[in-house]
């Protein structure tokens, strides 16, 4: 039986719904805008956690108010079905389709934790798949005036701690010799799949290949493989590239250069329960390996991401730190990888 055909069963009973707007400057220089979904019904609350970046698309949202038709008698795959076939956006949102799957997952999984809390089950337990400590990294860009020195403090503080950090074209030997001394890196990002984009890096031969070549056993994610000269410069590296932007559906999957040996399976980007758990199918039928990544969830979204990621990937360089990484600097006694599993008795949550 797939994933997807244990949960579209469930009934599901919808009287209402609120939203909760969310705020925080976070490490990466910007304020980050989300808003929570609070799904009632039966005498019980699901939680999900919309994640469109553009902070004008959140403030319109919580604007407009809970206007969608949702109250009502379902079963979960049925309700979800009815939310893919609605416009949950006031106006077009910034950055189109993408941002449409964001808002739709939200709906998704605050509809699975309802389901799940008024059917007296949590999620691993529907699944017979036990959650396991959850191996995570830390996402970090040193932004344009690279300062290495935000990693070996941290490590000073955090000795286990693990990286991904957004490579650059901006690092020069320096820079490039004090990371690689840490031996601390798990994954770096070319961001060369971003069009239109404020983390947009374009694609150069040279610093790929100075690159791959310091972090020998780091996984480098998202090459521009269309920019001259990056299939030569790489041509040798295929076992350790891997995929995170561009990934939104088996298809996507599907139509990559060449099979991948690892993907980023973000619950959010996928866009929908179905499509997420086909995604989670795909993988483990193709042998391909898989890792979770956050959005900088304010709430329980980051939770979320974090269960299904013990569940169905725990091993890999998941980019699923608490979210309290994400204010500079992090406090003291954060919690270190691996994270034990803290499912709720009922429901689609991490509990804090």
């Amino acid at each position: 039986m797939s994933t997807y055909a244990k949960l579209a069963p469930l009934p599901l009973r919808v009287d209402g719904y609120e939203l909760e707007g969310l705020q925080l400057d976070v490490s990466s220089g910007f304020t980050r805008k989300s808003t929570v979904i609070h799904l009632h019904g039966g005498g019980h609350e699901g939680l999900g956690e919309d994640v469109v970046y553009d902070a004008e698309d959140q403030e319109k949202l919580q604007a407009a108010g809970p206007v969608q038709p949702l109250e009502g008698d379902w079963t979960l795959g049925g309700f979800c079905a009815h939310v893919d076939a609605l416009d949950l956006f006031p106006e077009e949102p910034v950055h189109g389709e993408v941002s449409r799957l964001y808002r739709r997952w939200a709906f998704h999984s605050a509809a699975l934790d309802l389901a799940l809390r008024q059917a007296g089950r949590a999620l691993h337990e529907l699944l017979e798949r036990e959650p396991r400590p959850l191996t995570f990294v830390m996402s970090l860009s040193l932004g344009e005036d690279p300062r290495p020195e935000r990693v070996t403090q941290l490590l000073e503080r955090y000795p286990s701690l693990r990286f991904k950090l957004d490579a650059s074209p901006g690092w020069d030997d320096a820079v490039i010799a004090t990371l690689r001394a840490t031996g601390a890196i798990d994954s770096l990002d070319y961001k060369g799949m971003y069009r239109g984009t404020v983390v947009d890096t374009p694609a150069e031969p040279g610093w790929y290949r100075r690159v791959a070549d310091a972090f020998p056993g780091a996984w480098l994610e998202d090459p521009d493989l269309s920019a001259p000269g990056i299939v030569e410069t790489l041509a040798g590296e295929r076992d350790r590239i891997t995929w995170d932007a561009p990934i939104h559906s088996i298809a996507d999957v599907e139509s990559l250069a060449f099979p991948p040996k690892m993907v980023n399976i973000k619950p959010s980007r996928f866009g929908g329960l179905e499509r997420l758990c086909a995604g989670y199918d795909y993988c483990a039928e193709h042998d391909i390996g898989a890792y979770g990544g956050g959005q900088f969830e304010l709430g329980v979204g980051r939770g979320q991401a974090q269960l299904l990621a013990a569940i169905f990937h725990p091993h890999g360089p998941n980019d699923l730190a608490p979210s309290a990484y994400n204010v500079w600097p992090p406090a003291d006694g954060l919690p270190a990888s691996p994270l034990q599993p803290r499912p709720s008795a009922t429901g689609f949550r991490w509990e804090s």
